[in-house]
């Protein structure tokens, strides 16, 4: 017997592909659009929401039974503006200059719609296990479109990867840049963001017919 059940296992894969919140939900969009033009912030916003929406549904499921249905929006608020409180704070003493190129978009978590959808349609309705199985597995499949869509951004943008330079050197006119290469400065823009996720819809959708919508 496995460490996970097949049910178990689907809270977290599912949300990697087929039910992916990003390209099939289509929520949390804004964020995915306004921080992915470096790898390194998309990765860290990942982490972020993987640590909010992980422990926060854990937290709403354990006091799922004691909170009065008129005020379970402002309870799932406060307790997702308290871990992103902790987030940001844990970021401005270890990593001050990415906390403020991320800047406000860590304190917009809180209204980041997959954490307010998996609080309300999931963790209210679960255990404490399975709700944290959700919350990763959701924050894992808004990671998976965060990272690709930073990663081509700033590749195809800056010609590095987490500050690294992999195209050659576009001063020396090095690697790619010496046979005439450019970066590509449109890839830096937010709507280049919006092109890539609608890219990624489209093979999505071209290997799986199921997700054609009618």
């Amino acid at each position: 017997m496995g460490l996970l059940s097949k049910k178990d296992a689907a809270l977290i894969t599912d949300p990697l592909a087929d039910n992916n919140p990003i390209t099939i939900q289509v929520l949390g969009i804004c964020s995915a659009l306004a921080i992915t033009a470096e790898l390194q912030a998309s990765i860290v916003m990942s982490i972020s929401v993987l640590f909010v929406l992980g422990v926060g549904n854990v937290v709403i499921s354990l006091m799922r039974n004691i909170i009065p249905s008129k005020i379970r929006i402002i309870v799932q608020l406060i307790v997702v503006a308290t871990l992103v409180i902790i987030v940001d704070q844990v970021l401005k003493a270890f990593a001050y200059d990415l906390s403020k190129t991320l800047s406000v978009f860590i304190g917009l978590i809180i209204t980041n719609c997959i954490i307010m959808g998996r609080f309300e349609a999931f963790a209210l309705g679960n255990g404490p296990w399975k709700s944290f199985l959700d919350g990763i597995g959701n924050a894992l499949g808004y990671a998976v479109i965060l990272i690709i869509v930073g990663f081509f951004r700033e590749l195809f943008g800056s010609g590095t990867l987490l500050g690294f330079k992999v195209l050659g050197d576009p001063i020396e006119k090095t690697g790619l840049y010496a046979l005439g290469y450019e970066n590509n400065g449109f890839m830096l823009l937010s709507p280049m963001a919006l092109i890539v996720v609608g890219i990624i819809i489209w093979v999505q959708r071209t290997r799986n017919k199921a997700l054609i919508e009618d």
